[in-house]
């Protein structure tokens, strides 16, 4: 059997990709800065939380790093942690570089001090590469980052390379595009639009404000892309992937996707409003995930109107479980 460490395990990714190492028979460690007061509503909503061993460990503290590795002896390692909002990013930009950059260096370094076999993942993101001008991305293009969030991945890409490369670890980075699902925290735009859009649809007369509607995002589906993060950890040779669908839409797409579903029109609910720009954004990027479809054999099937009909799905889904509860309380 073997181990994986993750850190970052509350989140999102880090729910999803427990279940499918777990499905696939490994035993998980799951690493929380506090896991006994963690409450780890990820893992729950996605029906794993028992069977995961939670663990405290301060990833931006390199003894409590270095003993987590120590203690559990993980096969592969999952850096998942970190500030993960673009937008809070330029509120709190030291705080974003330390959780991402600094804590991934203490990984990197601890698994080179303690010499273990580990197979180490990085979590980077296609922010790194800033505005494309209409050209599609690939592993090879050169980085250009707009956002402190942006800054830290690109630091904690090229730590992973370096390491790689002067001490011959096993370790990689996958620079993942916008991947969404029902686990997204409210402060990501895809959520916000697809719950104020559900409570619209069960009779609630609010606006919803958004900035910029005219970016472009290349949008998957999260739980394929953790197959994909998975999939770089078995190959003989470490290597940095890129993971996106190859299809760019704007977010008034997405929008327009998510009302239709439920049968509105967004121009009846939808405003601009200015102060949710950001100093500086990413106007439209474009991606070439030949390279992961080629070697890992990793082709999403899922694209933006899936994902947001996926996503209003599990939100009334959950709005109907709460409603039914009310009923009966």
């Amino acid at each position: 059997m073997k181990t994986a460490l993750i850190f970052g395990v509350s989140g999102q990714d880090g729910a999803l990709l427990s279940r499918l190492l777990l499905e696939k028979g490994y035993r998980v460690v799951g690493v929380s800065r506090d896991a006994m007061l963690s409450r780890f509503q990820n893992l729950d909503k996605v029906g794993v939380k028992d069977h995961v061993e939670l663990v405290s460990a301060s990833i931006n503290d390199f003894r409590s790093v270095l003993h987590a590795l120590k203690n559990h002896q993980p096969d592969e390692v999952y850096n998942l942690a970190g500030q993960s909002s673009v937008g809070l990013s330029f509120e709190h930009p030291v705080e974003t570089f330390e959780s991402i950059s600094i804590a991934n260096l203490n990984l990197l370094e601890a698994i080179r001090f303690l010499n273990f076999p580990v197979k180490f993942y990085n979590a980077c993101s296609s922010e790194m590469f800033g505005n494309t001008d209409g050209k599609a991305v690939d592993e090879a293009s050169k980085l250009n980052p707009r956002s402190p969030y942006a800054v830290a991945k690109a630091a904690s890409y090229w730590q992973t390379a370096n390491y790689r490369e002067a001490y011959d670890l096993f370790a990689c980075s996958g620079i993942l595009f916008n991947h969404e699902s029902w686990l997204r925290p409210d402060r990501f735009v895809t959520r916000k639009v697809v719950k104020s859009a559900c409570r619209i649809s069960r009779g609630s007369d609010e606006k919803l404000y958004l900035g910029d509607m005219s970016i472009e995002r290349d949008w998957g589906w999260a739980p394929e892309y953790v197959e994909g993060m998975w999939l770089m950890l078995q190959q003989k040779k470490a290597e940095d992937f890129l993971l996106a669908t190859g299809q760019t839409n704007r977010l008034e797409d997405f929008v327009c996707k998510v009302f239709d579903t439920l049968g509105l029109s967004w121009h009846d609910h939808v405003c601009q409003d200015r102060s949710l720009l950001r100093p500086a954004d990413i106007v439209s990027i474009r991606a070439n995930p030949e390279k992961a479809k080629r070697k890992l054999g990793w082709n999403p099937r899922f694209k933006m109107a899936d994902v947001a009909e996926k996503m209003v799905s599990a939100e009334l889904e959950g709005m109907h479980s709460v409603l039914t509860e009310k009923k009966h309380v």
